[in-house]
């Protein structure tokens, strides 16, 4: 893996984070099950046997060595490049705006606009306002707690990647009340905001009319955050 480009950053990303976590083997399978690779998959790339992986997630096997890992994480990367190199290009992206991939979980742009009707459709979402624009041409998934922590107004307004025409995607919401009023300070706002993990019950009272004010389409959804991922890949 030669060169500084998106694959060799997130090889070192993703052999680091094994090797220095207190639990290697979970590290492992968070990782190989990002990538959608079974175990059975990454043996045979690795040419082991399955039990081989699986013994390392587990702990029945001794912690992997820094060679070991190297391995584990070649294949992965092989793998997805196979499959056409989604996750390093997914990767790529974030890193080419400017954060870390703990706070951007993706982004992308579209090559045409799509009705938000179409998005909301895929990601089983329940619009709770409408906004003043029915379409967009990208989305950038965010961690909400990530983001409202460590990103200063400029890095916020950098989370619209190549134009506003887009849906941000905020994750780990408890009410919607942190990252719809950081938002109020970045202008212009996008032309929808999806809150992810949380029902309309536990939706902060004022969300919707705060939506209306600053004119962008407001919904929510409880899909899984992989399989949502994995819904938005197909968008591209």
């Amino acid at each position: 893996m030669g060169g500084r480009g998106p694959k060799r950053e997130l090889a070192e990303k993703i052999a680091g984070e094994i090797t220095l976590s207190d639990d290697p083997g979970a590290t492992l399978r968070k990782w190989r099950t990002d990538f959608d690779v079974s175990q059975t998959d990454l043996a045979a790339e690795l040419g082991v046997s399955s039990s081989v992986i699986s013994d390392y997630e587990s702990g029945r096997r001794e912690s992997p060595g820094i060679g070991v890992v190297g391995r584990l994480v070649e294949g992965l990367l092989a793998i997805d490049e196979r499959r056409g190199g989604d996750r390093i290009r997914q990767y790529g992206r974030v890193l080419s705006a400017g954060f870390d991939s703990d706070v951007v979980l993706d982004l992308r742009e579209y090559a045409t606009s799509i009705h938000l009707s179409q998005l909301y459709d895929d990601l089983d979402a329940t619009e709770i306002a409408t906004g003043n624009t029915d379409r967009i041409s990208g989305h950038t998934v965010i961690d909400s707690i990530e983001a409202i922590t460590r990103l200063s107004s400029e890095e916020f307004f950098r989370l619209y990647g190549q134009s506003t025409n887009r849906a941000l995607v905020f994750t780990d919401v408890t009410r919607g009340e942190s990252p719809l009023v950081a938002l109020r300070v970045v202008n212009p706002t996008p032309n929808a905001v999806i809150l992810h993990g949380i029902d309309e019950d536990a939706l902060w009272d004022h969300a919707a009319d705060l939506a209306r004010i600053d004119g962008y389409s407001l919904a929510i959804t409880s899909t899984p955050l992989e399989e949502m991922l994995d819904h938005l890949v197909t968008l591209e």
